[in-house]
């Protein structure tokens, strides 16, 4: 069993081990991971830290752009600076996240190649906005509840 908190509410699975979830640090993950380019520069910092010069060739992006995403992943926690002369390299900021981002890339989702979950359902980012109808919160806010 797993024992699971959750922003201080605590749920039960099994007493194997306890895990702590910070809904704060997943959220910062997700921004970090719904980009493309970000993808991209956090697997290539998960291969070996690296200078934006040359994350931005590799990669075959502009400076500018390598520049503004790390700054976000940066921002997100997710990589850190190490200067180096008048340099700055820049790699994962946890050992942890190593191993969390290869966990996740080893996932075998639901999805087959076509885009298309298991249920038969078109599966894009689209597919899952919230509208004011559908999220319940913002109904109560507005008072339709």
């Amino acid at each position: 069993m797993i024992d699971c908190t959750v922003d201080g509410v605590e749920t039960t699975d099994s007493p194997t081990f306890a895990v702590v979830v910070d809904a704060e640090a997943l959220a910062r993950v997700g921004t970090a991971l719904a980009d493309e380019n970000r993808r991209r520069l956090l697997l290539e910092l998960l291969r070996e830290p690296a200078y934006p010069a040359d994350l931005a060739e590799r990669l075959g992006m502009t400076r500018g752009n390598v520049s503004n995403h790390l700054a976000c992943l940066r921002g997100c926690g997710l990589v850190r600076t190490v200067p180096v002369g008048r340099r700055v390299r820049y790699e994962l900021a946890d050992a942890k996240l190593a191993h969390a981002l290869a966990e996740l890339a080893s996932l075998v989702l639901l999805v087959d190649q076509a885009g298309t979950a298991a249920s038969g359902e078109p599966c894009a980012p689209g597919d899952y906005a919230c509208t004011e109808h559908d999220n319940p919160v913002q109904e109560e806010k507005a008072g339709h509840v």
